[in-house]
């Protein structure tokens, strides 16, 4: 039996429509997902002779098509390996693998062969080795946890056939694992294969909501991670504050990559920030600047806490200009736009009595009443003086 997880290992909404054309319907598997564009395109020379083959942890190839087998999205394939066979399911097919293929460069004889539809033996032995992963996972963790290993185990993904299971593991450091895969091979009886991830492809594996509110980049599109500087976020004029800047990954936002180039080209021909300006009301500093306005702001005070003064970036051009010619540039002060005063109204818009309707007044005024019995003074038990004691 099939199941959702064997084939989009991961994906709960992962199904095939009237078309046999698997999809995910939630669109949480983008990052597996190819929109196949050229899909009304008439089929090319190429036809089916090559076919992407998706698998575990975005695990992705191109493969050949020696048999000519009929081949459609969704289908699930044995295909060939280091050593034996694995199991995949065909992601995209037609015209556009080619393109793909032709983006790589590589041969059709150098690309690994599709055997064949996988069979109900092939069914059967793949849905035996899912069910071992995560009691596979933890037995792992705690083997290298015993050997004292400063490493940490993601996630295993066996091969198809059952021979061979790849470990994923984080560190921080170099791992002397050769007595780990000893132990591995005892215990599992299969062949063992150590890939190292870093922190960005863990989290994309385990997934989740980013503060702009949509899933993570790095579990949707992004394939491919870059290393990103600080020298992103100074671009784009944004607070140095760890807490901001990292991701749930613990490194800085792949997010913050996605301006810088737009950010670069605006302040071209900006001048630099550390020269200060010369001018008839002092020596300026600068504070801030708006990239795409084109405005930089200049304060008297090296913190900022003076007076702040708006400056095109032609004119701050001009007066460094003057300044290397002995020139103390003029500058002027914005003229303050006078505010009219606007009379505050404060009558009800909602249409309701009062904000504190909602209070209990008789506990308000049993409260009160308690209070003003308890300041009334006692009275004496000695009769008044105009009246004698008979």
């Amino acid at each position: 039996m099939i199941n959702n997880d064997m084939i989009q290992r991961g994906c709960p909404h992962f199904e095939k429509d009237e078309l046999g054309l698997a999809s995910c319907s939630k669109g949480c598997s983008g990052k597996l997902e190819v929109y196949d564009w050229l899909k009304d395109m008439p089929a090319g020379s190429s036809g089916n002779e090559l076919a992407e083959i998706r698998f575990k942890n975005t695990r992705k190839g191109i493969y050949y098509n020696s048999n000519d087998l009929p081949l459609a999205k969704g289908d699930i394939v044995a295909v060939e390996a280091a050593s034996g066979h694995d199991i995949g399911v065909v992601s995209l097919v037609g015209e556009l693998v080619r393109y793909q293929n032709k983006k790589l460069n590589t041969a059709l004889n150098e690309l690994p062969k599709i055997y064949r539809k996988s069979k109900a033996t092939d069914i059967e032995k793949w849905e035996a080795s899912i069910a071992l992963e995560h009691e596979t996972m933890i037995q792992s963790r705690v083997i290298s946890r015993e050997l004292g290993l400063n490493m940490k185990i993601g996630d295993v993904e066996y091969q198809g056939d059952k021979t061979k299971a790849i470990f994923y593991y984080i560190a921080d450091e170099r791992v002397d694992f050769r007595q780990l895969i000893k132990n591995f091979a005892e215990q599992f009886k299969v062949r063992v294969e150590m890939r190292q991830i870093g922190a960005r492809q863990e989290a994309g594996r385990i997934g989740g909501i980013g503060p702009c509110g949509r899933e993570l980049c790095c579990s949707t599109f992004v394939t491919s991670f870059v290393s990103v500087s600080t020298t992103a976020a100074r671009v784009q004029e944004l607070s140095l504050n760890p807490q901001k800047l990292a991701g749930q990954c613990g490194k800085l936002k792949c997010c913050l990559n996605y301006e810088m180039d737009a950010y670069m080209d605006a302040s071209a021909g900006f001048p630099s920030t550390e020269i200060p300006l010369e001018t008839l009301l002092g020596k300026a500093y600068h504070f801030k600047t708006d990239v795409f306005r084109g405005i930089m702001w200049y304060s008297f005070q090296k913190d900022g806490n003076g007076e702040i003064i708006p400056l095109a970036t032609e004119r701050v051009n001009e007066i460094i200009k003057e300044n290397k010619k002995g020139i103390i540039s003029e500058i002027q002060r914005p003229e303050a736009k006078p505010q009219a005063k606007k009379e505050l109204d404060f009558s009800n818009v909602v249409g309701e009595e009062s904000i504190n309707r909602f209070d209990d007044v008789n506990r308000k005024n049993n409260k009160n009443s308690r209070n003003r019995k308890n300041k009334r003074p006692q009275r004496n038990n000695q009769p008044p003086a105009g009246n004698p004691k008979p």
